[in-house]
């Protein structure tokens, strides 16, 4: 099943054109009108609506809908990380407006904190794939469908399927970075700075939401440090990369959980069965492996 994202102005006008155009497209809710429609949208979940098993003559699609300003800030500062993660793997941009200046920062910003939050996980020397796995899991940290309902082999099969994809990505990212690492794909190896000073660097350019994670772990202990100062700290401590990762576990666990259950109400119950049996169905086949 193909899935499509569509970032939109206005959420309102939106549902209301495509209730018009597409009322079979939604369950039940879309009684309730296109007002309502938004606000589930905007208020639950991750900020993006979802009609899923929608046939084509392509076969079926799953589309969210997403407002610009909902996903500027998830890009920017990981405020879900749940359509910011998505754009941390090679996706197919179909249309963009080449005046969105805003937008097309944000992007590539997104995919500098991905690079930045990958580097603090990794060793000093590691494997160009070693580097793409760490990209693209981050997204299903804390995600608890990873558990129950996916493919345990997603984020390697994403990976080795897309090696090219994913050098076309980030290369020019790379490139911006050497004075911090070097990756050599002739030998499929990375070399990094792991020094403190290199660190306070990859951790001061880290999403705001993420690093004021950083900022309430390091303050546990009834302190109040500023940001500057955990940083700094965070810097020379080797476990940081931990707490990092719960960090993005708390992100995704909260958005990935309120998201399905917001998906059950706008797939209905129907076609929320089929479309977890499918998932259960590939998780089973990967165990299998």
């Amino acid at each position: 099943m193909m899935d499509f994202i569509f970032v939109v102005r206005d959420t309102q006008d939106w549902h209301q054109h495509n209730l018009a155009l597409n009322p079979r497209h939604y369950s039940s809710l879309r009684l309730a009108g296109p007002h309502f429609l938004a606000n589930i949208q905007e208020n639950w979940g991750a900020k993006i609506y979802f009609n899923t098993l929608i046939p084509t003559h392509e076969g079926l699609i799953k589309y969210g809908v997403i407002s610009h300003s909902s996903l500027v800030a998830d890009l920017l500062d990981w405020e879900t990380l749940y359509v910011a993660g998505r754009l941390h793997k090679p996706v197919l941009m179909l249309h963009q407006d080449a005046h969105d200046e805003e937008l097309r920062n944000a992007l590539k910003i997104n995919l500098f904190s991905a690079i930045h939050t990958a580097l603090l996980l990794l060793p000093e020397s590691f494997s160009e794939e070693q580097l793409y796995l760490t990209l693209t899991g981050l997204s299903y940290m804390g995600d608890f469908r990873m558990q129950v309902g996916e493919d345990q082999h997603k984020v390697q099969n994403i990976v080795r399927a897309q090696v090219q994809e994913f050098r076309t990505l980030y290369t020019p990212v790379l490139k911006e970075l050497e004075e911090y690492v070097i990756l050599d794909r002739l030998r499929g190896m990375g070399e990094q700075d792991t020094s403190p000073p290199a660190r306070l660097y990859h951790l001061s350019m880290l999403p705001k939401k993420l690093q004021l994670m950083l900022m309430k772990e390091w303050n546990r202990d009834g302190r109040k440090r500023d940001l500057e100062d955990v940083l700094r700290a965070a810097a020379h401590d080797t476990d940081t990369d931990d707490v990092i990762v719960r960090g993005i576990e708390d992100i995704v666990k909260t958005s990935s959980l309120t998201q399905s259950v917001k998906g059950i109400l706008t797939a209905g119950v129907l076609k929320s069965i089929r479309y977890s049996w499918s998932k259960v169905k590939k998780m089973w086949k990967s165990l299998q492996r």
